[in-house]
């Protein structure tokens, strides 16, 4: 069936060169094919300016509206020539890309519009030309290309804001970086840095390239990228992602990634994709229309027939019959009824940082009945964090003392103690003659104490007893897969730091939102029991699968589809290809590091794992508008067509061309202004 996409995607814009292509010659199946919105902007503003005027000539106007314009020589003229020239000036693209569908053997929308359009000029000319008796089409004509050139442009201008947004946001690009050499900085075009260089990054500056942070801090706003209005903290080792808007301090910047193979490029790869899939729906709205080409042609038919054989009706009378059927047939309203709607869904998903590679994964959402999360990388950051401090004196002192020997060694543990230190506002004093200890921690003194932080290993080598409030409590960390650092002063243990893969802070509100939305939720993780089941307790999960390896994860996914139900597997992508591929839907989290992810039918452009509750809602949403448009569109042909053939003709009542015309025009407007209140949606 037709291609709805509005433009070529196949090519994947540069972010150093946003562009967009509009349509080749191996697309000539497409509708719109070598269009653009503004062509449509044109051709529409123009169009309705010269309908009103032929609108306004229009004796059954005049007539149902009460007034009357000044005739003159030639004003019988105005309504046939200004029709004429709307038919080829804004009706002429239509009929290019029927001719199209025909080539194809693909009858459909534009088949179906273009032979209204061309039966009502044929009818109307031969009418004004004393040819025929009758009434003519011409205001009819007029309004009706004018609603479809503005159908067309809202159409197409809905589906490229999707790209349009992340255009805008690859002009943020700059032009030049300031790099880090030897001598100093140097200003050099984006095109010659090469992975590996560093650059400098000044506040309020946009970020040049892909990297990550080797010195500084600052706040990055990704917004344009990831939906998330609140700025992004940075610091030593975090990743950076072009365009993105350095906020307050000054970053010097790794490159990583450069031209195609940055983030911003592979997510433009991502909405291209997703312009040009197709869903079921759109399948059957294509079916529709493909079939409804033939039952015009058919109740044209009977139309002529039972006028012309039934009845004593004039010829004139049984030809204004079947074009009015023709007219009426126009599907303006269902090709309008799911292209609009997915459009509009994938701008919306675009701009909240959901990017749909594949429209059905977005329609299957609304059907999922399990949530699988992948845990690491996904639910919890994947980086150790402290998680309780256990003492029996202050653990305020406990903490300040371990990060005051930690604040000399660059082992995670040890970053993952300062970092907590720091965010509880902990001036960290200076410790003196630091001594890390391989495989056991590290020592120092402080205050002319010595101090040991380490592990169980330590403990052995100081020959120490834990105290009994410790043993316990170490215990039950350690069971739940957390690892236990013990703080010594001279020699003897004064408390513990249990440390963990931290628990992403938006998980347990993505988990709540989805199990209120009646879907099951399970974690999949290839760490112990006892990680998962702590990690399950603290999001109120029920159901896990422990000590999972990667390859086996796919089969994990096919256990909870063995009983009819839809899975979504939900993953970082670096282990979970085959889980991604099996699921029902395959949920990629954190396109900021890895956009490349061939797997995922969808993919979240950050690592909040609540995108994935945003999925269900847009996928609920969508749906919804895309059932009420099909059913108002098809229901309006369903009834309009058996009216314009006079079935009720015995009742007194054969629907005229003008109310016709008028319901069709009421039909395409009520299906696109059903179609924007999609935008109001709350994600």
């Amino acid at each position: 069936m037709q291609d709805h996409s509005c433009c070529d995607t196949n090519s994947t814009p540069k972010p150093q060169k946003p562009s967009h292509q509009e349509g080749n010659d191996s697309h000539d199946h497409d509708k719109h094919a070598g269009h653009n919105p503004d062509m449509f902007k044109k051709k529409f503003w123009l169009s309705l300016l010269l309908s009103l005027i032929v609108v306004a000539y229009s004796p059954f106007i005049m007539e149902w509206l009460g007034y009357n314009l000044p005739m003159f020589t030639g004003s019988t003229l105005i309504s046939p020539v200004i029709g004429t020239f709307i038919f080829f000036y804004g009706g002429l693209v239509f009929l290019k890309s029927a001719r199209s569908e025909i080539k194809n053997r693909q009858p459909g929308m534009m088949t179906l519009i273009s032979l209204a359009i061309t039966v009502a000029f044929a009818y109307s000319l031969a009418v004004s030309l004393n040819l025929l008796a009758g009434v003519d089409f011409w205001w009819e004509l007029a309004t009706l290309i004018t609603i479809m050139l503005l159908g067309h442009w809202l159409e197409m201008a809905s589906v490229m804001n999707a790209q349009g947004a992340l255009q805008e946001l690859a002009k943020l690009l700059p032009d030049e970086a300031e790099v880090l050499t030897n001598a100093g900085t140097k200003t050099i075009p984006i095109s010659e840095l090469r992975v590996g260089d560093k650059v400098l990054v000044r506040p309020g500056s946009n970020v040049p390239v892909d990297g990550t942070v080797t010195k500084g801090q600052s706040d990055v706003n990704e917004a344009m990228l990831t939906g998330e209005s609140k700025p992004v903290k940075k610091d030593i080792g975090s990743g950076v992602i072009a365009g993105t808007v350095n906020d307050s301090g000054s970053l010097t910047i790794k490159v990583t990634k450069l031209g195609d193979d940055t983030a911003l490029a592979g997510i433009m790869k991502l909405v291209s994709e997703a312009q040009s899939s197709k869903s079921k729906t759109q399948v059957l709205a294509d079916k529709a229309a493909f079939y409804l080409t033939f039952v015009a042609l058919g109740a044209a038919l009977l139309t002529a027939m039972g006028w012309g054989v039934f009845s004593d009706q004039s010829g004139a009378f049984v030809i204004q019959r079947v074009v009015t059927v023709l007219i009426i047939a126009c599907p303006h309203a269902l090709g309008l009824a799911i292209p609009l709607v997915t459009a509009i869904s994938t701008t919306k998903a675009a701009n909240s940082g959901l990017l749909i590679r594949e429209r059905l994964a977005l329609e299957s959402a609304r059907n999922l009945d399990v949530v699988l999360f992948d845990k690491t990388g996904t639910l919890t950051t994947g980086k150790q964090g402290v998680i309780d401090v256990i003492t029996k004196e202050d653990e305020t002192a406990l903490l300040t003392t371990a990060a005051a020997v930690e604040n000399e060694s660059e082992h995670p543990i040890a970053r993952a103690i300062v970092t907590y230190a720091k965010d509880k506002n902990i001036q960290i004093k200076a410790a003196k003659n630091f001594k890390a200890l391989a495989g056991r921690g590290a020592q120092a003194s402080i205050a002319g104490k010595t101090v040991h932080v380490g592990g169980s290993q330590l403990l052995t080598k100081q020959s120490v007893t834990i105290p009994d409030y410790l043993k316990e409590a170490a215990a039950t960390a350690a069971k739940n897969g957390k690892t236990v650092v013990y703080v010594l002063r001279d020699n003897k243990v004064i408390g513990a730091i249990t440390l963990a893969d931290v628990i992403r802070p938006e998980s347990k509100q993505s988990v709540a939102d989805l199990q209120r939305a009646g879907k099951r939720v399970a974690i999949i993780t290839g760490d112990s029991d006892g990680v998962a089941a702590w990690v399950s307790n603290e999001l109120g999960v029920d159901e896990y699968f422990a000590e999972v390896l990667p390859q086996h994860k796919a089969d994990v996914v096919k256990k909870l589809q063995a009983n009819g139900d839809k899975v979504a597997m939900v993953g970082d992508g670096v282990n979970d290809a085959p889980a991604l591929t099996q699921a029902d839907v395959g949920i990629a989290i954190g396109a900021g590091t890895d956009v490349a992810i061939e797997s995922a039918g969808i993919v979240l452009a950050s690592s909040d794992p609540r995108g994935v509750t945003k999925v269900v809602t847009l996928s609920k949403a969508t749906y919804r508008k895309m059932v009420q448009n099909l059913v108002w569109a098809t229901g309006y042909n369903a009834v309009a067509i058996p009216l314009a053939a006079g079935v009720t003709a015995s009742l007194g009542f054969v629907l005229s061309p003008a109310i016709g015309a008028v319901l069709m025009s009421l039909s395409t407007i009520i299906v696109a202004v059903n179609a924007q209140f999609l935008r109001r949606l709350q994600l």
